[in-house]
């Protein structure tokens, strides 16, 4: 696509990044969310309908409600072309660590816990059920692959490696801070955040870390029901599961990707549009 004022510099899975035409803007960036769904490292097909839009609502309500310096910028308007569905940032430098904060016991963190008792190498306590609330939330970071390439998770020892020891310890105290803050302003909605992750880089202007990329959106997030957790319901998502469900049912991940059926992207567009319109309630 092109966007008058703006050049391409980047696609990635879902996103678009443009950068300004004019050079006393070159430290901002125009980041334009699409319709594409990703899952298992893939991009799939058919995109799905206002997916962009809704990550973008998502986004701008969480930076809207919560305290804490974020990449977003007013300095430019956002293209007529591409309103709702992108935003203005300060460009960051980024750190290759995916922030990933877990409240809940579920995904890929219940499996392993079942096997061992911990999550990601975090120990425990016994006799925990899949989807219970964990005793705090833990901090079990990821490092950032390359597009393509599956993310990793690592220690904070490692983080410590890659980041240093006084930036690791403030990714990690962010991340766990606005996770308690959203799950507070979440539950008043009646939505539980049962897990997260935040990326985050330096404002090179500043010298400030600052939150970045996606923030709290279904596609970074894990939001259940409260009142259907209450009541025992453990299999819900307002996230792109429900693609994720169907492929493990009807694709061998060897071959090419099979086209998403009309149904699976109508409940999958359905759930998105749910969780912006449910967040930004009065």
């Amino acid at each position: 696509m092109e966007i008058p004022g703006f050049k391409h510099i980047y696609s990635g899975k879902v996103r678009e990044l443009y950068a300004p035409l004019d050079s006393d803007f070159d430290h901002l960036v125009l980041i334009v969310a699409s319709d594409r769904v990703s899952a298992f490292d893939h991009i799939h097909t058919p995109d799905i309908p206002g997916k962009g839009t809704n990550l973008t609502a998502v986004t701008n309500w969480w930076f809207d409600n919560l305290d804490i310096s974020n990449h977003r910028s007013d300095e430019l308007e956002v293209p007529e072309i591409v309103a709702g569905r992108a935003m203005i940032a300060k460009r960051l430098e980024m750190f290759p660590v995916e922030c990933v904060v877990r409240g809940y016991l579920t995904g890929t963190g219940f499996i392993e816990y079942q096997e061992s008792g911990t999550v990601c190498g975090i120990e425990l306590p016994a006799g925990l059920a899949n989807g219970d609330r964990l005793p705090y939330p833990i901090f079990t970071p990821a490092f950032k692959a390359p597009q393509g390439a599956h993310d990793e998770n690592i220690s904070f020892e490692q983080v410590i490696e890659l980041v240093g020891k006084e930036v690791a310890e403030e990714l990690r105290d962010l991340s766990v801070g606005i996770f308690l803050k959203a799950s507070e302003l979440a539950a008043k909605k009646g939505l539980i955040l049962a897990d997260t992750k935040f990326e985050f880089g330096n404002n090179p202007r500043s010298n400030v870390i600052t939150l970045g990329d996606e923030v709290l959106t279904p596609d970074s997030s894990r939001y259940w029901d409260k009142e259907l957790w209450e009541k025992g319901v453990r299999d819900q998502s307002f996230d792109k599961q429900i693609v994720r469900n169907w492929l493990l049912e009807n694709w061998d991940r060897q071959s090419a990707p099979p086209e998403l059926p009309a149904e699976i992207v109508q409940q999958t567009a359905t759930r998105y549009e749910e969780l912006a319109e449910r967040l930004s309630r009065e």
